[in-house]
């Protein structure tokens, strides 16, 4: 169903450069074409933004994934907030399939700072009326904005990707204690068992195993996790996985946020195949078969029009 331009209250999609290929999807699920705006930087490498069609009035939507380079895509979203919201559109939703800094949701010693409720303020200081995201590493950080805050799941399109494995033959592994209501919950719609490995870490992104709980032998083991980002964690459990003698590891998550260096880790692995989502852009180079993407694009499409048409999103949530 395309959705119908109008004059006034119409719907316009912007988006920044972090994950246009994801923009150019969504456009084409709502029948829309994405908004022309001038996203660039000046010659001192400042971050420059130009609108350059009338939004005057108009339900707008500006696309940016919290990506690398983080801090520039940070910018970018805030300027293309700041254009639009001076260009007199009636209201903006910034849709963050991906959420940075999110890693910092608490403190965990002195003089650190909540770097995710920082980031929340000034995305709705900026003038937002309300964030659509997907899986926030820490479900908290909802909490730390003061404008509604639409946190869907993927749990539902990466299960569909396994529909085709026998659930008889599959367990499901929590790669740490902190992953276990995520994983648990994957387990249910997939209709297999759970397995946990207990890790600890003793500095930022480095991680050590310490026990793992649940029966893998003879079995498919699928290691979900919300974010890659040095791939430590997916290497590590797919080592203690094999130990155990599953018939082969998999594993999925959300947000591909590879580091320098992950990829080339994962792949050296014993990893048979990892599967993501299109939350954040992957290099264009990257073609081994055992990495498969799936898309979000109509997850948040049919968020943008429910948003739009101003009818309940609770029912995308499951």
């Amino acid at each position: 169903m395309e959705i119908e331009a109008h004059p006034e209250g119409g719907l316009r999609l912007f988006s920044g450069s972090s994950n246009q290929p994801l923009a150019q999807e969504i456009a084409r699920c709502l029948g829309v074409d994405v908004g022309q705006a001038l996203v660039g930087q000046f010659a001192n490498h400042e971050t420059r933004i130009r609108i350059d069609e009338n939004v005057r009035g108009l339900d707008v939507f500006v696309l940016q994934s919290m990506s690398i380079p983080v801090n520039h895509h940070i910018m970018e979203l805030l300027l293309m907030i700041d254009a639009l919201k001076r260009a007199s559109a009636r209201r903006i939703t910034a849709v963050i399939p991906y959420f940075g800094y999110a890693k910092q949701e608490k403190k965990t010693a002195g003089r650190e700072p909540i770097s995710a409720k920082l980031v929340a303020d000034i995305v709705a200081t900026a003038g937002v009326s309300r964030v659509l995201t997907i899986d926030l590493h820490a479900p908290a950080i909802e909490g730390f904005f003061d404008i509604p805050v639409d946190h869907l799941r993927a749990a539902a399109i990466l299960v569909q990707y396994f529909r085709h494995l026998n659930p008889d033959n599959l367990v499901v592994v929590s790669p740490d204690a902190g992953g276990v209501g995520r994983a648990n919950d994957f387990r249910q719609r997939l209709g297999a068992p759970l397995a946990i490995i207990a890790k600890q870490r003793p500095r930022p992104d480095v991680s050590e195993v310490l026990e793992m709980v649940g029966d893998v032998r003879g079995k498919v083991a699928i290691i979900v996790d919300d974010m890659i980002s040095t791939g430590g964690t997916i290497v590590e459990a797919v080592e203690v996985l094999r130990e155990r003698g599953p018939l082969e590891v998999r594993a999925c998550a959300t947000h591909p946020c590879f580091a320098d260096g992950a990829i080339d880790g994962l792949l050296k692995s014993h990893l048979a195949e990892l599967v993501v989502t299109d939350t954040v852009a992957l290099p264009p180079h990257l073609s081994d078969e055992r990495i498969r993407i799936v898309s979000v694009a109509s997850l948040l499409a049919e968020a943008i029009r429910r948003i739009h048409e101003n009818r309940s999103v609770s029912a995308l949530f499951d």
